[in-house]
């Protein structure tokens, strides 16, 4: 069985070195020519722990091509996964030049009988258009069918999640298509759940906006606990522990981001406009999300009222550990913030800096180790929750800050031990810690 994948970003590029592992052979597709010669010489454009080592693994065996002719990609190919994005336009909906364009490529390529599968995540009735647009310019006398699989990875452990998934969703009206499908992904043994296509790419727009719903639903939870006295910590594991609510997505920080929820959301909402259709609820969850993003610097400025010349240091730029993805990350609306208030900013992220870079050159300073960006600060802002940052003592923030305040956007360190630390210590949800009497700052003048 050929299979092609088109587009190389984290949903095709996995999906494709990951079937490859399974014993598929593989042509990834991409129009980018550079980006293809990378992946050739076995480089991953792309950060995702471990895709790197399977890809080149995979090539050498055989079963792994990357192409940037459309040709090559389809002509011999027996099922073509499209897997490009999706990005959101202007009004939140859904941008699908590149899905069309990659339709329009398939239908003058393809020469025999072919199916068609989207992993994109595009609005419902999508999967039509594209029937549509490959019938209206096919070349050749091939018999096309359609189907919908959408993607549920999460990035930094995207990998695992292919080969350990919950479910595998399969939309055809076809019943030979869930059937080959099936087969396809029998290796994996995850169980597999098929529906019309309409269904399909509903369940994904679905299951993100459920997920952010419970994020925006915890944060909210947690601004309540912290004026009634309350620790999120306890109430998140209190409600958790019913099997009904369950554990997952009931972190306290500041907010989602990435490529999925904050684009998926908007786009469900606009959808659901266009059918005049008023989704109450999600768009509270949006409008939650954006502001529980710019809450650490609101804390900020309550302590200070001015940070103008205050030197601070903003620890995690990726929007979540284990990737380099920036996305609606929440570091980009604070560092925004404090370029705005003329703060002196450096940045610290083990992985994400070089994409911080090229949206603000030289007028952050970005530092290779946490404990440079912490030097002589005033204050520590703890945007990503990666293992380096988490595992930074408050005796190194007491030692190396003009004073220790830290500001702490994902609940990283325990509240007792900044107690006993002697540092000021805000997170989200729970119980204030200040180490020196609450005049020093001005709280009273700005609160």
């Amino acid at each position: 069985m050929n299979i092609s994948i088109a587009g190389t970003g984290y949903v095709g590029l996995v999906t494709g070195v990951c079937l490859a592992e399974v014993g598929y052979k593989i042509t990834c597709f991409d129009i980018d020519e550079n980006k293809v010669q990378l992946m050739k010489d076995g480089f991953s454009p792309i950060y995702e722990p471990g895709l790197s080592e399977l890809m080149k693994k995979n090539s050498k065996q055989n079963r792994l091509f990357f192409t940037h002719e459309p040709k090559e990609a389809y002509k011999d190919a027996d099922i073509i996964f499209i897997a490009v994005g999706t990005p959101e336009q202007k009004d939140g909906s859904a941008n699908l030049q590149y899905v069309e364009s990659v339709a329009k490529a398939i239908a003058e390529n393809v020469v025999k009988d072919t199916i068609v599968v989207t992993k994109s995540t595009v609005p419902v009735g999508t999967n039509d258009r594209i029937k549509d647009i490959i019938e209206k310019h096919k070349k050749h006398d091939v018999k096309i069918r359609i189907a919908s699989n959408p993607e549920f990875l999460r990035e930094g452990t995207a990998i695992y999640d292919t080969f350990n998934g919950d479910r595998i969703v399969i939309g055809a009206e076809d019943p030979y298509v869930i059937e080959i499908l099936e087969k396809l992904y029998a290796p994996l043994n995850i169980p597999i759940i098929s529906t019309n296509i309409r269904s399909a790419e509903m369940i994904k727009y679905a299951a993100n906006a459920f997920l952010a719903t419970k994020i925006s639903f915890i944060n909210e939870i947690a601004n309540i606990c912290e004026r009634v006295g309350a620790d999120i910590g306890d109430v998140a594991n209190g409600i958790g522990s019913d099997q009904r609510i369950g554990h997952q997505f009931l972190r306290a920080g500041i907010g989602y981001g990435g490529s999925c929820f904050p684009k998926d959301t908007k786009a469900l909402a606009q959808l659901a406009n266009h059918i005049n259709y008023d989704f109450h609820l999600l768009k509270s969850v949006i409008e939650v999300n954006n502001d529980q993003r710019v809450l650490l610097y609101e804390k900020a400025k309550e302590l200070y009222g001015s940070l103008k010349g205050k030197k601070v240091a903003v620890l995690g730029l990726a929007f979540k550990p284990n990737t380099d993805d920036i996305r609606e990350a929440a570091s980009l609306l604070l560092i925004d913030a404090l370029k705005q208030d003329e703060a002196q900013i450096a940045v610290y992220d083990p992985i994400a800096t070089r994409h911080i870079q090229h949206i603000y050159g030289d007028t952050l300073n970005y530092m290779e180790v946490p404990e440079d960006a912490l030097a002589q600060a005033d204050i520590a802002f703890i945007v990503t929750e990666w293992d380096e940052i988490k595992e930074i003592p408050f005796s190194t923030y007491k030692q190396l800050m003009k004073e220790p305040v830290i500001l702490d956007g994902r609940n990283c360190h325990d509240i007792e031990e900044a107690k006993k630390e002697e540092v000021t210590y805000l997170s989200i949800g729970r119980e204030p810690v200040y180490y020196k009497a609450i005049e020093s700052y001005d709280i009273e003048n700005n609160s």
